[in-house]
């Protein structure tokens, strides 16, 4: 994988050439002016570098701005494009910190051995993190809490959980 995805373009905003972004990730440091990211178009794997010129928040979306795109008709093309930036620009997270991409995939089991299921996504609705976590039609959410998360081993793509009562009811 040599890019991740930082955020998809939903939509246009306005006529001057902003995009509608939904963020996929918790970096605010992506979207800063001066920034440079790449457009995935849905149809074309080609990337497109462009360089962030003016960022805002808008009703829970980013609203950017990109270098020599300043009316509607230079940006219309993007709807439902991805954001990404190449894997060399990650930076190291500190101990207990990890990429999204590093947890999606991970296969979930309680500490006696039992099997959840995958982790599929990963939501932020407040203090912590949720990790949706599905098997076989079930859903669980498991917080990113050290009560319950005990070992994550991206390698292995194992994460090993301490249920509390009710969790997996």
């Amino acid at each position: 994988m040599d890019h991740l995805k930082v955020g998809k373009i939903v939509n246009t905003h306005g006529i001057k050439g902003e995009v509608k972004v939904v963020r996929i990730t918790d970096f605010d440091e992506r979207f800063e002016i001066g920034s440079t990211l790449w457009i995935k178009e849905k149809d074309n794997q080609e990337l497109k570098p462009v360089t962030i010129d003016g960022h805002r928040v808008h009703k829970n979306f980013d609203l950017l701005h990109f270098e020599g795109f300043n009316n509607i008709n230079d940006i219309e093309h993007f709807k439902e494009s991805l954001l990404v930036i190449k894997t060399s620009e990650v930076s190291e997270l500190e101990e207990n910190e990890f990429y999204y991409h590093e947890i999606i995939g991970c296969e979930v089991e309680t500490t006696d051995g039992e099997l959840i299921g995958k982790v599929t996504e990963i939501l932020s609705p407040g203090a912590n993190d949720v990790w949706v976590v599905k098997q076989k039609g079930k859903e669980y959410l498991i917080p990113y809490i050290e009560q319950v998360v005990k070992e994550v081993d991206t390698n292995q793509q194992l994460i090993k959980i301490e249920p509390m009562e009710g969790l997996l009811d």
